[in-house]
């Protein structure tokens, strides 16, 4: 099946605040070095992403496989949406490794589970403690990706956003990363969410109940004017090529979220 990318999107206004420090908009390269604080260091004003400069890389990555040639050497910020099973962190983690320019990872489930003692396991039910714990890892990850954006590097982030909860979900992560992030839909047939989700151990197994119930959720992004991608047929290599080609589509017409 072909990815399901909507097209003539209109291009959403300019919003009045300014991305993050060191971000340009997406499709437009950097300038090499990290930001310039006019009067020296006498006026330079604390930056609330606690912006790092990186010094300016020299020449572009060169994997043995590479993606990016639709995004080329744009600075993205992305999120990648799907259910569990959908392949999301795979798939997020091989374009990230594959893309020519500086691009970081980062996952949800991963920074949710730094918590170590006292982690709030959504599996043993959804309560106020592990819906305080999802919040401040989301929290965490757009501190992250905004500082890696203030530096020039790209990043995706992957997390099982519901169309029904858009202020917890889209309008959440679009406060913590900036204006500027792509969402990207992942969303595989039922059927293949139950096999890779069988695949999985410990809590980040899920029951079929569970898994279906999430799936039937996220049918709710069709119709909602965001890229969706099919990838019930494609194996990762494939699926993170239409995801490069579906990103390069959002740069010339972004998504209205």
């Amino acid at each position: 099946m072909h990815p399901t990318v909507p097209t003539g999107a209109p291009r959403p206004p300019h919003p009045a605040q300014p991305p993050a420090p060191g971000w340009s908009a997406p499709g437009a390269v950097p300038p090499s070095g990290g930001p310039q604080h006019p009067g020296g260091p006498s006026s330079h004003r604390a930056d609330p992403t606690g912006h790092v400069p990186l010094p300016p890389v020299s020449a572009p990555l060169a994997p043995a496989v590479e993606h990016g040639a639709g995004t080329g050497a744009a600075t993205l910020a992305v999120l990648l949406i799907g259910p569990a099973g959908a392949g999301k962190t795979t798939v997020a983690r091989h374009w990230a490794q594959r893309r020519r320019v500086p691009t970081a990872h980062i996952s949800l489930d991963d920074v949710r589970e730094w918590v170590c003692s006292g982690f709030a396991d959504p599996q043993s039910g959804w309560n106020e403690h592990s819906e305080a714990q999802y919040r401040l890892a989301r929290r965490t990850c757009g501190f992250a990706a905004r500082n890696f954006l203030a530096n020039g590097i790209s990043c995706i982030v992957d997390d099982a956003v519901f169309p029904d909860r858009p202020v917890v979900g889209l309008g959440g992560w679009k406060r913590h990363v900036g204006p500027g992030l792509l969402p990207v839909v992942l969303l595989p047939g039922l059927e293949i969410v139950l096999e890779r989700n069988a695949e999985r151990s410990g809590n980040r197994r899920l029951s079929d109940e569970e898994v279906a119930a999430i799936h039937g959720r996220m049918a709710g992004w069709y119709g909602s004017g965001l890229p969706i991608i099919d990838n019930s047929t494609y194996d990762v290599e494939t699926t993170a090529r239409v995801l490069d080609d579906v990103l390069a589509r959002a740069i010339a017409s972004p998504p209205t979220w």
